[in-house]
């Protein structure tokens, strides 16, 4: 059939939906005039955000911390130019910057006000820690079904400076999935030994909306892509024949006019599941967020298409358990020099110069909501004024009581916010409370699904991008499925978008491979030695029988390649 006779409808416009749009365009050769965006808001991104409100100010819900080997992400910005460089693509605009500035961390973790709590590679896992960390990756994830991460780690592994800066980088806890624990040390074992000074990450120049998304936008707008805001989707209909299913219709409402557009097997049809930004509500400087008691249309929606059949996915496997899948962030405007001046007595670097900051989050380990921030490059917004500077905090525990604001994180306005935030970066008592009302803007935001990626799941709870049955439509976004890749991530976003749009097309052209660095000895033997924190293999207390196996295995390695490698970690 010749694509340029066909339609594609793809339900949102966050990462997922917008790089499905270019890959239709760009690899499928389907003009852009045939493919319509339907979107709930009345702006693009998803959580991939960033926009100056005229009321309240600056707003970031988070940010995206990104590494070299994202691979279907780094596929889709090599086609899609620069707005900040012409000439270049935002690939390029992204490699030259991060080269010229690369990050890392000058403090990972601070503790009593400020203070460098002195992490700098020191993961302080026990013994039986890293067993339990090997054994996770060992284990095949057809054995962690619905499991959590406490059923697989002990006491010892909890209290280690790895769970510190794990949690606090990627916003687990400790009743999130096992399997997506694993997929994530998997994933990224090959930047182990840089995860105390966070100097694999790589960040954009702006926001990630205007880094980003925009360029998207810019892109598809130029290829006549058409994009109706302001859209719900209420249900996508499925039709069952010859063995095979269709989307025949899909259900809207506008402007409060409920429509149906009815598809056949000739168009395309793309569905974004979920969203963990759904129900973010917004606070200001003296007002508190309140989420709405509704579970919101996006989860209203994969509830209807899940009813359908039920290779469609579990939605409420993922938003039904709030208290374990909400946290809370503040965009913090500074608005002169004076709190950025402790920003960089903590940090030994001009927060004004234009390079990195704090290079990642910096986590106040006493911190009763575990509170993290960080200040990106600035700035942050290209509209910001030489004097502002945005910082971006969160608290992952919003129910408990702050350490100088004495209430939880979730009953604070964004000005108590900022106290307690200053009260951990090292801001005298006495200034505190001045430099909160008059030398800073907060706009708190909470997320009752920001991490809802993460909750205990089985096989079947997210569905496949091209369930088995399907003639014409796709699942994409970060609740569906796709093997190896980890969640929360712009990579798995893209990767669903590209695989969506590569299989129903039939391309011949394949998703590029996860990165498979879990398969490199070279990399498991760097990861093993920088989590054992400088012990060798010998040191480690192990029991008898596997402390027997290790020394024959040692000793069969004697003159061969595998000592050398060992030799030079300082294993042996």
């Amino acid at each position: 059939m010749d694509v340029a006779e066909r339609k594609a409808y793809i339900v949102g416009s966050g990462l997922a939906g917008l790089s499905a749009a270019v890959f239709l365009i760009r690899d499928g050769q389907m003009p852009g005039e045939n493919i319509t965006i339907f979107e709930e808001l009345p702006l693009p991104g998803g959580g991939c955000d960033g926009i100056k409100d005229e009321r309240l100010g600056y707003i970031i819900r988070g940010g995206r911390e990104m590494e070299n080997h994202f691979e279907c992400l780094w596929d889709l910005y090599r086609s899609i130019p620069s707005l900040k460089n012409p000439g270049q693509s935002v690939l390029d605009e992204f490699y030259y910057l991060n080269m010229d500035d690369p990050s890392s961390s000058p403090v990972r973790v601070t503790f009593e006000q400020g203070k460098d709590a002195h992490t700098l590679h020191k993961f302080t896992l026990s013994d039986a820690a890293a067993l339990e960390m090997t054994k996770l990756v060992m284990t095949p994830e057809r054995d962690l079904q619905d499991k959590k991460i406490t059923d697989v780690f002990s006491k010892d592994f909890f209290e280690s400076n790895f769970w510190l800066f794990w949690r606090s980088m990627f916003a687990f806890e400790d009743w999130h999935s096992a399997i997506e624990m694993r997929r994530y040390v998997t994933r990224f074992i090959h930047h182990t030994h840089n995860l105390t000074d966070l100097s694999c990450l790589k960040f954009t120049s702006y926001n990630q909306y205007e880094s980003l998304i925009q360029p998207l936008i810019s892109y598809l707008m130029e290829h006549n892509v058409r994009f109706e805001y302001d859209t719900v989707v209420n249900n996508v209909v499925f039709r069952r024949g010859s063995g095979k299913q269709i989307a025949s219709q899909i259900v809207i409402t506008q402007s409060g006019e409920r429509k149906v557009i009815y598809t056949d097997e000739r168009d395309l049809v793309f569905v974004t599941l979920g969203s963990n930004t759904e129900n973010s509500a917004y606070g200001d400087q003296n007002t508190v967020p309140v989420i709405p008691d509704s579970i919101g249309p996006a989860w209203e929606l994969w509830e209807n298409i899940a009813a359908q059949d039920a290779s469609f996915g579990n939605p409420k496997k993922f938003y039904g358990d709030i208290a374990g899948s909400n946290w809370e962030s503040a965009t913090i405007t500074c608005i002169d020099e004076k709190i950025p001046a402790y920003i960089a007595k903590l940090t030994g670097r001009d927060p004004y110069n234009g390079k990195i900051v704090t290079g990642g989050p910096i986590t106040a380990k006493d911190s009763s909501w575990l509170m993290s921030w960080t200040v990106s490059r600035q700035p942050h917004f290209a509209v910001q004024k030489a004097n502002e500077i945005v910082a971006w905090v969160y608290g992952l525990f919003s129910d408990e009581p702050g350490d100088y604001i004495k209430k939880p994180m979730k009953e604070c306005t964004g000005e108590e916010i900022t106290m307690e935030w200053l009260y951990h970066i090292g801001v005298p008592v006495s200034e505190i409370e001045n430099l909160a009302k008059n030398h800073a803007v907060s706009i708190p935001c909470m997320m009752p699904y920001v991490t809802s990626y993460f909750m205990a799941r089985k096989d079947g709870d997210s569905p496949l991008v091209v369930p088995e049955c399907s003639k014409n439509f796709a699942f994409i976004g970060e609740f569906v499925e796709t093997p190896a890749d980890c969640v929360f991530t712009t990579e798995y976003a893209v990767r669903t978008g590209m695989e969506a749009v590569y299989t129903l097309l039939e391309l011949d052209r394949g998703v590029p491979e996860v990165f498979a660095s879990a398969y490199d000895v070279r990399v498991l033997l760097q990861a093993t030695a920088a989590l054992l924190d400088g012990r060798k293999l010998t040191d480690v207390k192990l029991p008898v029988v596997q402390k027997i196996a290790l020394n024959k295995v040692l000793k069969m390695m004697s003159g061969t390649v595998v000592e050398d490698m060992l030799k030079e970690n300082h294993l042996i």
